[in-house]
């Protein structure tokens, strides 16, 4: 299967504008694509390697927060895992400068990888996330903080927004069952800075179906307490 061929097509349905259809992207997603197979056989990134789904669920899922994020914005992408979002933003957007912090090393030497092979303006960062975030030189210092399938938003919301500055923005990209995520979270978000700025429902188009999304976006308003974030463990069994 040619897979300059599937990406304009799983790139088109989904982006009917073509901003990500040239020759270029099309060519460096293709560079990625093979070396994430290739990695994939020594450390285990993902289970999703055919080239359909790594188009659909790894590039295009990961590349529908892009518009929110501002120009020339210091991100933080809070378990990156195997380098999604960080990755396909660092491809489409040479502006950013983004931090991708995880706590499997394993992973991030990928990250690390495809940052040279392309030249991506992307820092690896291995530790845990509600650590960083009482560091002095890493919190309330970016200007987004973006997470996908990590821990439910009511979690999510403590580890990530205590990363983000005054006026920056905390994005999460959930599946259908986020309105239900959002609804517990809501106080919590407000408790730790930060208030609701916009909602927005997509689809993702993969070869074979049709898969809702929804983006929360919060900006902080006001500094995140001091005592939060609390350890992993009180967070998870007492969430805001």
């Amino acid at each position: 299967m040619d897979f300059r061929e599937k990406y304009f097509e799983i790139m088109d349905k989904n982006f009917p504008d073509k901003r990500y259809s040239t020759d270029t992207l099309a060519e460096r997603f293709g560079i990625l694509y093979k070396e994430l197979v290739a990695f994939n056989e020594k450390v285990n990134l993902t289970a999703v390697t055919d080239i359909e789904g790594a188009i659909a669920k790894h590039f295009a899922d990961s590349l529908l927060i892009e518009e929110y994020i501002p120009q020339n914005a210091k991100i933080i992408d809070v378990g990156c895992g195997g380098g999604f979002p960080t990755l396909p933003l660092a491809i489409v957007r040479q502006d950013l400068e983004i931090t991708a912090l995880d706590s499997t090393e394993k992973k991030l030497k990928f990250v690390s990888q495809m940052a040279n092979m392309l030249s991506l303006k992307v820092t690896t960062l291995p530790a845990r996330a509600e650590e960083t975030g009482r560091k002095t030189e890493y919190r309330e210092s970016f200007d987004v903080c973006v997470a996908r399938a990590v821990a439910r938003l009511n979690v999510l919301s403590e580890l990530c927004i205590p990363l983000v500055k005054k006026g920056g923005l905390f994005i999460s990209c959930k599946a259908a069952i986020g309105a239900e995520e959002y609804d517990e979270a809501k106080a919590g978000t407000e408790v730790l800075g930060a208030k609701t700025k916009n909602i927005a429902e997509q689809v993702l188009y993969t070869a074979q179906e049709e898969q809702k999304r929804s983006i929360f976006i919060f900006e902080k308003i006001s500094a995140t307490p001091e005592k939060y974030p609390r350890q992993y463990a009180k967070i998870t069994k007492k969430p805001l």
